[in-house]
């Protein structure tokens, strides 16, 4: 028998939790998402100062090496990372109905899942670490200090992947604000380390790779400390975890399709980067300094789908319907808007951002060319991001995987061997980056719209 409550809700607002069944949304959202995209934006901030560190106190060609490896790490963990958005949406549905039993079920198969993926996720960064940057075309000048890069990299992934993880339960429970404290603490460690390393011991690409993985290993342990002291039924066990296979093939079919959408995107970013690296190692590090910036405006929208997993996840649950709509408008509104600001916050300002990382002025211009054309119109990502992670809450997670394979992979491959070589410029590269994001938008987007109008009719019926 299914185990419910009657003396402590699972759902009720404790400590830094947030509460998506009861009150106003729009602050609830903003509080948990503006926590939320702080912690990515510091997790990416640890990429950011291996990048910056190197280009200043080393050479533009260890730049390059650490920018190109990217697109790679993308492709190895954007698949993990999506099947924690399957444990999210499972804890969140559980804590909706308001099932203890499940949570704790959940939680145990989500610790030792992470395990289980990190070490997956180790060995096969070590294998491919090569052959996938020569297969990239990566430029001779950095190969060997981009591989060595990788292999660094690879060894903190096990942690990273479990503080992925941890995050996950915490976000299912409205609490993003201690992932945040976690990531505070690493990312201090990796910019410490990084000045010693680089700086001190003149270690270079080798010395901001070992930084970032100590970082990673420093994350991993705090949220663990975290789960051991939360209260029942939100505490991880280690003697008597173990997988749970009913909760484990829910997260697997939510979270799979995620992370296969993830890693979809990473594959057409790798034809567009072995297309870049054609260009040249200037070309090379000016993209990965801009890329920077790019990514930290996806973690913004990044922030606000998992509002919008977490919140519809929880309502639908609950049966609310009224609430998982108001969910999806707040939080479509909002991320456009946020990432519509920052965009023309960092092209304004791209002088002073670029110059953080290098003073090559070839390097430079590269960087700006890519600023000037994509940031702008990142805010197109949320009519894709948002209405995608709507449906993964309302446990529909295969149908925006599949549009967004032909939405962006599909659509890149096809710019990339059809027009590239008609328009062989690097500016006509970029620009399928917003094509794509025009064509997958109106794909998805048309999807939730019809799906969600199909399950809350049938609640609607069930309830009559």
């Amino acid at each position: 028998m299914t185990e419910t409550t009657t003396q402590t809700d699972p759902s009720r607002k404790k400590g830094g939790h947030l509460n998506p069944l009861e009150g106003s949304l729009f602050d609830k959202i903003l509080f948990f998402a503006l926590p939320l995209a702080l912690s990515s934006v510091l997790q990416q901030l640890c990429n950011s100062i291996d990048v910056a560190v190197v280009g200043k106190f080393s050479s533009s060609e260890a730049l390059a090496a650490v920018g190109a490896n990217g697109p790679v790490i993308g492709l190895m963990i954007n698949l993990f990372i999506g099947i924690s958005i399957g444990a999210n949406v499972l804890i969140a549905n559980y804590i909706g109905q308001k099932n203890r039993q499940g949570i704790r079920d959940a939680i145990s198969t989500v610790g030792v899942l992470s395990i289980v993926c990190g070490l997956a996720i180790l060995i096969a960064g070590m294998l491919i670490a090569r052959p996938v940057l020569i297969l990239l075309d990566t430029p001779e000048n950095i190969l060997d200090m981009a591989v060595l890069y990788l292999r660094i990299f690879f060894l903190g992934m096990p942690f990273m992947i479990f503080y992925n993880f941890g995050s996950a339960i915490l976000r299912s429970m409205g609490d993003t604000k201690r992932p945040l404290y976690c990531l505070i603490v690493s990312g201090i460690v990796n910019t410490v380390l990084n000045l010693i390393l680089v700086i001190g011991f003149d270690m270079s690409v080798a010395g901001v790779a070992i930084a970032t993985a100590v970082s990673f290993v420093v994350s991993a342990a705090m949220i663990l400390f975290i789960l051991r002291r939360e209260a029942d039924p939100y505490r991880m066990h280690l003697k008597h975890a173990r997988i749970h296979r009913p909760e484990l093939a829910r997260i697997l079919r939510i979270g799979v399709p995620a992370g296969v959408q993830g890693v979809v995107f990473s594959v057409a970013n790798l034809f567009i980067q072995a297309a870049i690296n054609r260009f040249g190692s200037d070309a090379v590090a000016g993209s990965a300094i801009a890329l920077n910036f790019e990514i930290y405006s996806y973690f913004v929208v990044l922030a606000f789908s998992n509002a919008t997993v977490t919140f519809i996840g929880q309502n639908y649950g609950a049966r609310q319907m009224e609430r998982c709509r108001r969910v999806f408008r707040l939080t479509l509104g909002m991320s456009a808007l946020a990432l519509a600001v920052m965009g023309c916050l960092f092209v304004w300002q791209q002088a002073f951002f670029i110059s953080l990382f290098t003073s090559d002025p070839v390097v430079a211009a590269f960087a700006s060319e890519r600023m000037e054309l994509l940031l702008m119109l990142q805010f197109i990502t949320a009519t894709f991001e948002i209405p995608g992670s709507a449906l993964r809450g309302l446990g529909r997670s295969t149908l925006p995987t599949i549009l967004t394979v032909f939405g962006t992979c599909l659509l890149r491959l096809l710019w990339i061997y059809l027009v590239c070589p008609l328009y062989p410029s690097f500016s006509a590269l970029l620009v399928v980056y917003p094509v794509s994001w025009v064509v997958t938008g109106i794909l998805v987007w048309g999807a939730y719209l019809l799906v969600s109008r199909y399950l809350y009719a049938d609640v609607r019926a069930a309830a009559i």
